[in-house]
């Protein structure tokens, strides 16, 4: 979201230093991007994405050099409501095919604070690429407890304008506007 996402917040951690960027993978067990919308004025409803995956080319000397890639199938959508999940996937909305993807790479990294970042990136969702920005923290850097490896926790959040996305049925009146709110784990790669 954006997916979404990570490299910077990783970036601006403390850590030993690396000569190189280092391969980080997304941890699908403990990954979520959660989305939000205003219906009609009576509630905000809400969705979400797990189970992605994704990879952080992390250089924690050059932040800047750092970026961020993640892919989930449109199908994964999770509503909480099956009849709505459905809809979604009909020519009202994605038209889904089964290898349908959501995308996000990284093109700008910038780092605004200790453990903070905005993280601009091409998102591509229902055959339309925007630019849209993550503003990103790192919640958390150093040796996992069980898994004995590095590992790094982020949480990000954007607003999309799903019309810009050819998915503005019903807009007004069920918002135009998406809250998209991020939390990732990452673990170094083997």
């Amino acid at each position: 979201m954006k997916s979404i996402v990570f490299a910077a917040a990783l970036a601006v951690s403390a850590g030993a230093a690396f000569a190189s960027a280092e391969r980080y993978v997304l941890d699908p067990s403990h990954s979520q991007v959660v989305f939000s919308y205003n219906h009609l004025g009576y509630s905000t409803t809400t969705g979400m994405f797990s189970g992605f995956e994704g990879e952080i080319m992390f250089n924690q000397e050059d932040p800047a050099a750092s970026s961020v890639s993640v892919s989930m199938p449109v199908v994964a959508m999770i509503t909480g409501w099956q009849p709505r999940e459905d809809h979604f996937m009909t020519e009202d909305f994605f038209g889904v095919a089964e290898e349908d993807l959501i995308t996000f790479n990284s093109t700008n990294i910038e780092v605004t604070g200790e453990n903070t970042a905005n993280i601009t990136g091409d998102l591509t969702m229902n055959g339309v690429t925007k630019s849209v920005v993550l503003d990103a923290k790192l919640n958390q850097f150093g040796e996992h407890p069980m898994a004995k490896k590095p590992w790094a926790g982020f949480d990000a959040t954007t607003t999309l304008v799903r019309s810009e996305f050819d998915l503005g049925q019903f807009a007004p009146f069920v918002g135009d506007e998406v809250e998209v709110k991020i939390s990732v784990e990452a673990q170094k790669a083997d």
